[in-house]
């Protein structure tokens, strides 16, 4: 008789660990959410937070997180290319060819930014739901059930392991569990840890900002990496800053941290705008007493929401350097057409810490070395754009919880931050459950 496996998530990582075990196991995968395509934007349901991005798929072990802190690099590229295979099998596009990036690299290194060129899949946000429901056919086809639009309130334990989940009063027992919860079940899963006494730890976040520039002002880079990666220490402080996400001829687009709003990119692969977006972010991470970086990051996004008046801030970056409050008249002045018109013109600087503010200025002057106009008067900047780090739970060999047969992976576990990695992280876990089975 076959062993029972639960699954709590239907993002990357839930998806990707039933696809590794569907022949091996009887696996129910439970997501709190909706199907793909019932979906509007929020962050839970089938596919996770990425069912709802514009399926950039950076094909590096420490992009979107760092494989190589579990397993080997050898392994860590051997995952990578796993689930690239399952991506392009369910319609993911092949591999573009481009341009050599060695001047990309000089001109980066003499202006002191690291540039990464990776290789990268861009799906588009038009076709990543056909994707994601082409993935949970295979899944069903191979005997796994579904239980959408349905809340995990617990996870049964013994002292033998786990025996299950709690479902509105309702056990449902197996033999093992995946807690696989996303970036939006994240605060769930750490109170779910902290009742039966697993360890974790707060990690790092993002904060920063959403620009937009004109898409002629990208054009060379994107030839080149689709989504490049620039990274860089910026002089007054030493703080690290990157960009993230980068939207060619995309759409800036309203985002939700809970009761707070903040900002996101897509691109389309059928849909263009004339300006190119990207996000820019100062890696924020405290230390005692306060160490709390979920907390601070929500407070930022609830100033800002109160100073937008439930809008999210934008600002030209020439108002932000002079201190002044941006205005409509003042945007439709410059060159840059706003994507997103549900916005507050206002000042960032009231709402992001001097800091960070001030790193931003410093980073977009470097990186204007690099890529000449993205740091023009008229470049758009909207606030506040925060990458959360859920809090690491501490776990052995195959993200297993001291927990015998629990497990933790994806986003919402803290050991990864996108669809690759995270899907990653569901392979790791359901490898080292099946070497049990």
């Amino acid at each position: 008789m076959m062993k029972k496996v639960i699954i709590v998530g239907a993002g990357p990582a839930g998806l990707f660990a039933a696809l590794e075990l569907m022949d091996k196991a009887d696996v129910l995968v439970i997501e709190k959410g909706k199907n793909i395509d019932e979906r509007s934007n929020e962050i839970q349901g089938v596919g996770g937070a990425g069912g709802i991005s514009d399926g950039k798929l950076n094909l590096h072990p420490k992009i979107g997180g760092d494989l190589t802190e579990f397993v080997s690099e050898g392994k860590a590229y051997e995952l990578i290319d796993r689930v690239d295979e399952i991506f392009v099998k369910h319609g993911a596009p092949e591999e573009e060819e481009h341009p050599s990036a060695e001047e990309l690299l000089r001109r980066a290194a003499a202006s002191g930014i690291e540039f990464l060129p990776i290789k990268q899949r861009h799906i588009g946000s038009d076709k990543l739901p056909a994707l994601i429901n082409s993935i949970k056919r295979e899944l069903e086809k191979g005997g796994v059930k579904f239980l959408l639009q349905t809340i995990v309130e617990d996870v049964l334990v013994s002292d033998e392991g786990v025996e299950g989940v709690l479902i509105e009063k309702e056990k449902i027992r197996s033999d093992y569990v995946i807690l696989a919860p996303g970036r939006a079940g994240s605060p769930w899963l750490s109170s779910v840890m902290k009742k039966h006494g697993i360890p974790l730890k707060h990690m790092p976040i993002d904060v920063g900002v959403r620009v937009e520039v004109p898409s002629m002002i990208y054009e060379d880079v994107i030839e080149i990496n689709w989504d490049p990666k620039f990274r860089m220490r910026v002089p007054t402080h030493d703080d690290f800053v990157r960009t993230f996400c980068t939207s060619p001829y995309g759409f800036v687009v309203r985002d939700s941290y809970g009761d707070a709003v903040g900002v996101n990119g897509h691109s389309m692969r059928h849909k263009r705008s004339n300006n190119t977006n990207f996000a820019f972010l100062v890696r924020i991470d405290l230390t005692e007493p306060v160490e709390d970086t979920t907390a601070y990051g929500y407070s930022i996004a609830q100033l800002a929401t109160t100073i937008g008046g439930g809008n999210p801030l934008l600002q030209r970056l020439g108002d932000l350097r002079r201190g002044r409050r941006s205005t409509w008249d003042r945007i439709e002045r410059s060159y840059v057409a706003p994507t997103l018109r549900d916005v507050t013109p206002g000042d960032i600087s009231m709402a992001l810490p001097y800091r960070i503010v001030m790193d931003i200025i410093e980073g977009l002057n470097m990186l204007d070395h690099v890529i000449p106009g993205v740091a023009s008067d008229s470049t758009l900047l909207y606030a506040p754009e925060i990458k959360f780090s859920a809090m690491r739970i501490i776990t052995k060999d195959g993200f297993e919880t001291p927990i015998k047969g629990l497990y933790t992976v994806g986003d919402g576990a803290g050991v990864s931050r996108g669809m690759m990695c995270a899907a990653a992280t569901g392979l790791i876990a359901a490898e080292h459950l099946g070497a049990t089975l």
